[in-house]
């Protein structure tokens, strides 16, 4: 399928921005669009007037197409109808793809060009599954490493990861509340080597991260988990905090491959 038939685009939201026509749209104003905005059901996001640079505002719009699925995985992404859509250069799209490609996003399949990252069931599985040791190692080290202060920061992200779920928050706040758990995770486990190895992997899951939390039901569950997740870290249980990490990622894995599974039946 090409970037055409998606029904996602980005085009310049030039309500009240000054027209140039010899420049292609307003940096400041770019933003993704569905064809399905007229009736209000466009879930995307809107780039105001700020200051970021126009490649960042074409990267952040095909984040979030890919990410609320309206670029659907092993989709393809054509060049020449993204530079159409955008007004920007072609330079500019491949910046974009190649940073998306770097986050795991994006992959590039000889004789076909940039598509939408969709790992198969074998590969979603042995990432979930690298993911589960990794991580339950990353727990081991920081109940052995963190300190006091280590623990409060862990544990205000998963409240902080409460709220945004009671609140209905979307797919990009969970996932950057989830970032910052990780985060305070390994900032207590003070080991660089897991940190570089996990960071590698987190980026190819990032996709199968947003699947599995946007199936309904699951962001309530995922928060529960993290909290036992959390309370058992705090109580320096390494046997039970491992056992719930591994648990957590077996259900995000069934999640997000059920999903998966979904969307191939429907493009098939």
């Amino acid at each position: 399928m090409s970037c055409a038939g998606s029904r996602a685009r980005v085009v310049a939201a030039g309500v009240d921005a000054p027209r140039q026509p010899t420049r292609g749209p307003d940096p400041s104003t770019v933003r993704l669009v569905t064809a399905g905005e007229e009736t209000g059901t466009f879930r995307g996001i809107r780039v105001g007037r700020i200051a970021a640079p126009l490649r960042e505002q074409v990267i952040d719009g095909l984040r979030t197409a890919i990410l609320e699925f309206e670029l659907q995985p092993g989709q393809r992404l054509v060049e020449r109808e993204l530079v159409e859509q955008t007004g920007v250069s072609r330079a500019t799209i491949r910046e974009a793809l190649r940073e998306l490609a770097a986050e795991g996003l994006v992959v590039t399949v000889p004789q076909k060009g940039a598509m939408v990252y969709k790992p198969s069931a074998d590969e979603a599985r042995d990432l979930y599954a690298v993911r589960a040791s990794l991580e339950a190692l990353t727990v081991r080290r920081f109940i052995e490493r963190a300190r006091a202060a280590h623990h409060d920061r862990l544990r205000a992200t998963v409240t902080a990861l409460e709220e945004d779920v009671a609140d209905g928050a979307d797919m990009h706040r969970l996932l950057r509340d989830k970032d910052l758990f990780y985060t305070e995770l390994l900032a207590g486990a003070a080991s660089p080597t897991i940190e570089q190895i996990l960071g590698g992997v987190q980026a190819r899951v990032r996709l199968l991260r947003a699947t599995s939390m946007s199936q309904p039901g699951r962001a309530a569950q995922m928060a529960a988990e993290m909290r036992a997740l959390v309370e058992a870290i705090t109580a320096r249980d390494v046997a039970s905090a491992q056992r719930l990490c591994i648990e957590h990622l077996d259900n995000a894995a069934a999640t997000a491959l059920a999903a998966l599974d979904g969307v191939g039946r429907q493009g098939s």
